[in-house]
């Protein structure tokens, strides 16, 4: 069977992380943070954003979501994302369970939240019946694989800040569009007004764990409570942190998605010149979508697995990850073409 396409949660783990977690593994060190690991991973990335952030490790992508929106809102407050977010689609309603905040989700033909399409739920401030706008919740890259520019993203945040709210950024892949944009981290997040980023490292060759950074340090003193009660507090968190500081130094974790986003750019360019594909959008960062045949998807998952995005619309996801290669690009391009032609 061909190396999969589905997810780059797929793929494997950094040697040099692996090196960080044995290294880590010698001696003891204090627990829940308070160890060398965490103090150095936290300077490493305020290195990267500036220093007047504060940063707290996580399991998980959805702890990371939830500890940052819930740092903010109130079981009467809602917050505004795309049709497509993550938090609305892949985290089994967590965000509503755990914090009572409400989603207000608005369709999007390429994933990307703005003015006009946030503009249909800005009302009802002041009303008991109403829940409350409080943050707006953004994807860089986006569940469809495409990237905010700067400009649209301090258009967002300005926005929102002029009506008392917040702007979270969901970050699981803003590697790659750190690397498809050729800009610093700091560029599209602290300095456009981001509040607060869920900073992936599991889809960029960690073996687990995120990172909530916060830039508006206004909730900073409780959040240490509410990670605590949404069991995101690691006990041996220097076994997250030591991985965070292997791939932030030297530029790996964008030197990694810079080779996914090749490859995936080259999987495109290939497979668009097989009759029978369309790709639905542009290829920015790692993921492709594209239509293809019907009656050959199964087909094709039998010998080298990817998910289906949109079952109505036959269109079908392929995802690429720092570890795939030329070879596997060529193998599956093949495959496509046996099938398809």
């Amino acid at each position: 069977m061909i190396r999969g396409f589905g997810s780059d949660n797929f793929s494997g783990v950094l040697p040099e992380v692996f090196k960080a977690l044995e290294e880590a593994s010698y001696g003891h060190q204090h627990s829940y943070g308070e160890d060398e690991y965490s103090a150095k991973a936290i300077a490493d990335f305020k290195a990267i954003f500036g220093e007047h952030i504060e940063v707290f490790f996580v399991y998980n992508g959805t702890g990371a979501n939830i500890l940052s929106l819930s740092a903010f809102t109130r079981s009467h407050h809602a917050i505004i994302c795309a049709e497509t977010a993550h938090i609305n689609v892949d985290e089994c309603g967590a965000i509503e369970k755990q914090s009572g905040s409400k989603l207000l989700t608005v369709p999007t033909f390429d994933g990307k939240l703005n003015i006009g399409l946030i503009e249909n739920h800005m009302h009802g401030f002041g009303d008991q019946h109403h829940a409350q706008p409080k943050i707006i919740s953004l994807t860089q890259c986006t569940e469809l694989g495409t990237v905010y520019s700067r400009e649209e993203l301090k258009e967002i945040c300005d926005y929102a800040h002029a009506h008392n709210m917040y702007v979270h950024m969901d970050g699981a892949r803003l590697s790659n569009a750190v690397a498809y944009l050729s800009c610093s981290p700091r560029e599209i997040t602290a300095d456009v007004g981001i509040d607060v980023l869920s900073f992936g490292g599991t889809k960029n060759g960690m073996m687990f764990g995120e990172a909530v950074i916060f830039f508006n340090t206004s909730t900073a003193n409780e959040i240490p409570f509410i990670r605590k009660q949404l069991m995101q507090l690691h006990s041996k968190t220097r076994f997250i942190a030591a991985q965070f500081s292997a791939v932030l130094k030297d530029n790996l974790w964008l030197k990694t998605a810079s080779h996914a986003n090749r490859m995936a750019q080259k999987l495109a360019n290939e497979a668009t010149k097989i009759p029978g594909v369309r790709i639905t959008q542009e290829v920015q960062g790692n993921e492709i979508f594209a239509i293809i045949p019907r009656d050959k998807i199964q087909v094709l998952q039998e010998k080298c697995f990817f998910y289906v995005w949109d079952e109505n619309a036959s269109e079908v996801r392929w995802v690429c990850s720092f570890d795939t290669t030329e070879s596997d690009i060529i193998e599956f391009v093949n495959l496509l073409r046996a099938e398809l032609c």
